[in-house]
């Protein structure tokens, strides 16, 4: 059906489910953690090889949504190569105290999203080796084992901070919310959130936005080809 020409596609249903795999198992990895860390929460829920059991296969779970859209979504592969590429307006935007006025306008996303991006999977990847040597213990020696510990605890507590304050940027922004519920966004906070994105949207090609298509003709033809 055609959407209405008020509201842009953000984000396909393959993209929405990968970013709420990834989120489901995240969070439920966050809970099962305090469960077993936290003296009073464990005692509480009891069942603690149970908890351990589900904290360990969400762990092995996280990177499955994240394999499967690289391996399958062309649209998801064009976002990670916007999340690692930093555009000249986004060193400016972390720099200012009015970075969400509109006056240091972004690309699809923005610098603090990028950041987050890339903290979120060098922990994923920390947790992942660091939780297989916990479980396989026996084939690494004491100091080890200590050093993977106090690694994974650590990453944890950063990762847990880092999703806290995630969700609590998502809550203060309802129509951010409703582009990964619906997949499309109102082209006024694309304007005010996202300028360069919503330029690009609608015809125009903002300098450093990478694209899936390739560069653009300086003639004016269609994207070149490689």
């Amino acid at each position: 059906m055609p959407r209405s020409p008020e509201r842009l596609p953000r984000f396909t249903p393959g993209q929405r489910w990968i970013h709420a795999g990834v989120s489901l198992f995240t969070g439920v990895c966050i809970l099962t953690a305090a469960m077993l860390y936290f003296g009073p929460i464990s005692t509480l829920v009891g069942r603690r090889d149970l908890v351990e059991t589900v904290h360990y296969s969400s762990g092995l779970l996280i990177p499955v949504p994240l394999l499967a859209g690289l391996a399958f979504s062309a649209d998801f592969r064009a976002d990670v190569r916007r999340l690692n590429r930093f555009l000249p307006g986004d060193w400016a935007w972390l720099r200012s105290p009015h970075r969400r006025s509109g006056r240091f306008p972004s690309g699809k996303f923005n610098a603090g999203q990028k950041l987050n991006s890339a903290f979120s999977l060098g922990a994923i990847v920390i947790l992942l080796v660091t939780g297989l040597m916990l479980h396989y213990f026996s084939l690494f020696g004491d100091s080890i084992r200590t050093g993977a510990t106090f690694v994974h605890d650590l990453t944890a507590a950063a990762l847990a901070v880092v999703a806290a304050g995630h969700v609590w940027m998502a809550l203060n922004d309802p129509e951010a919310r409703r582009g990964l519920r619906t997949g499309t966004v109102t082209r006024e906070w694309a304007e005010a959130e996202h300028a360069l994105w919503a330029a690009e949207l609608a015809g125009g090609s903002p300098a450093g936005e990478p694209h899936e298509s390739g560069p653009r003709d300086p003639t004016g033809g269609p994207p070149a080809r490689s």
